[in-house]
Order: C-alpha cells, then sequence, then structure tokens
C-alpha cells in the first residue's frame, strides 16, 4: 500500500471513530446560561513571567504570584450566554536579572466565558502597579483559558501585558 492509499485510510477511520463516537465530543455550553460551576471566589497560585519594568529595566522578571478573583455578576453583561463577570486582584513577586525585586499588583475587571466543561476563556482589562526597589502604574491586558479538570481545579495560562503567568485555579 502506498503512503497516499494509508493517509487516506487513516483519514476516513478518524472521521468514523468521530461520527461513531459522538458522546466523546464536548458539549458547547456557550448558549447556555449558568451552565458552571457555582463559586464566588477563585484562588490562583502561579508562576509569572512579567516585562516592562519600571525603570526602564532590560531584563523581564520572573516569580510567584497569587491571583484572587471574587464573582460579581453570575450571568454576565450578556444574558444569552454563558458567562460570568468578576474583580481580580493579586500581588506578584519579581525578580530581574538586574538583582532588583519588585512587587506587581495587578486589579483588573475579569469576564468569563464558559466554553464546554472543560474549558472556559477569559478577559481582563485594568491596571497596575509596582511596588518595590522600582514603582510605577502600568495598564493592564490580559486574556487567558482554563482546562478544567472538575469542576473546582482548573490549570490557567494568562497572557498579555505586561506579563504572562501560569497556575492552578481552585473554585471556590
Amino acid at each position: 500500500m502506498d503512503r497516499s492509499m494509508r493517509a487516506t485510510l487513516a483519514w476516513i477511520c478518524g472521521l468514523a471513530l468521530v461520527t461513531i463516537t459522538p458522546g466523546a465530543l464536548a458539549e458547547s455550553l456557550i448558549n447556555k446560561p449558568g451552565r458552571h460551576p457555582d463559586y464566588v471566589f477563585e484562588a490562583e497560585p502561579h508562576l509569572m513571567f512579567g516585562f516592562d519594568p519600571p525603570g526602564g529595566r532590560a531584563s523581564p522578571g520572573l516569580g510567584p504570584g497569587f491571583r484572587g478573583t471574587v464573582e460579581l455578576v453570575d450571568n454576565g453583561f450578556i444574558r444569552t450566554i454563558n458567562n460570568t463577570v468578576g474583580i481580580g486582584f493579586g500581588a506578584d513577586c519579581l525578580c530581574f536579572g538586574s538583582g532588583s525585586t519588585s512587587v506587581w499588583v495587578p486589579i483588573v475587571m475579569q469576564w468569563n466565558f464558559w466554553l464546554t466543561d472543560s474549558w472556559s476563556v477569559f478577559g481582563e482589562p485594568g491596571g497596575g502597579f509596582y511596588l518595590g526597589n522600582a514603582t510605577g502604574a502600568r495598564p493592564a491586558l490580559y486574556a487567558g483559558g482554563r482546562y478544567h479538570f472538575s469542576e473546582t481545579l482548573a490549570l490557567t495560562l494568562r497572557a498579555g501585558y505586561p506579563s504572562l503567568s501560569v497556575g492552578v485555579s481552585f473554585v471556590l
């Protein structure tokens, strides 16, 4: 059997598996308001990589951090989709290559969109300030996603300005 024939056969088998096992596909929850974990607080310890530090340092910072989000609105700004809105705050200890240390304190609005039982995404506009060896305020804008292992535990990735982070979310 030649290479193109094997590729075609593999493609047909994959398509058949997807068609035969519809239960394995995730159910979309975006158009089902309220179909998300019932929570009031999300606690997220994480590892942060920060850039654009105050004082014009060329080296980015790395360190541990924590983000907490309090849910404010259970069925967010768009009533016909599965979304929540909260206020997020935190503290991230950043050690810069120059040997200095600063703490990044973000304050953001978090808008969550619950896509499936396993996936949610969010946007976070806001701002924050640096404390420590260097101080200064910065705008903040993040986008992120969560892979939910259960209703109360998720792997979270956040990327944006002025940092990115990866952590574990505990939905309480």
